[in-house]
């Protein structure tokens, strides 16, 4: 009996240590922005009005009091539950300059919008989901980047 018990424990062990490596988006992603992010937020407030209700999503870009940096295209922050926030770069993960211009610039971003509960790269079609960040659709190979997203059930720090 102790034997079983024993190898059992063995086999979980050796599972949960090689999962992490396998399948899809398991390597660091090489298209990473440089870019430190930063901001804190009150996602109750009126002025986040969208972050109000689970399920609930919105574009955070410069404006007043919140500084994105320039090799960041914005963040999606998504409200999870009513305790739990997911925050995602809105860089293509898979192609940073592929759609951009000559000059490396006017690149598009990632999109929600009527595509919701999914974020679409306008640059190649593939989709993404909004509860993990994962490939839904497409030729991709890595999940979206994402950024640590902490609520103290007042304010939401997002930051890497």
């Amino acid at each position: 009996m102790a034997n079983r018990i024993f190898s059992s424990i063995l086999l979980i062990a050796f599972v949960l240590l090689m999962a992490p490596g396998c399948g899809k988006g398991g390597s660091v992603n090489p298209n990473i922005p440089r870019a430190i992010i930063n901001v804190t937020i009150d996602p109750n407030s009126t002025i986040y009005q969208q972050l109000n209700t689970p399920g609930g999503w919105l574009y955070l870009e410069e404006q007043p009091g919140i500084y994105i940096p320039y090799d960041s295209r914005g963040v999606i922050v998504y409200r999870l539950t009513m305790t739990e926030f997911k925050a995602y770069e809105r860089q293509s993960p898979d192609s940073r300059f592929a759609c951009c211009d000559e000059q490396n610039q006017n690149c598009p971003k990632l999109i929600v919008g009527p595509n919701y509960p999914f974020v679409k790269d306008t640059c190649n079609g593939n989709m993404y989901q909004l509860l993990d960040g994962s490939l839904f659709d497409g030729e991709g190979y890595y999940n979206l980047i994402q950024y640590n997203a902490l609520y103290d059930g007042g304010l939401l720090h997002i930051f890497n």
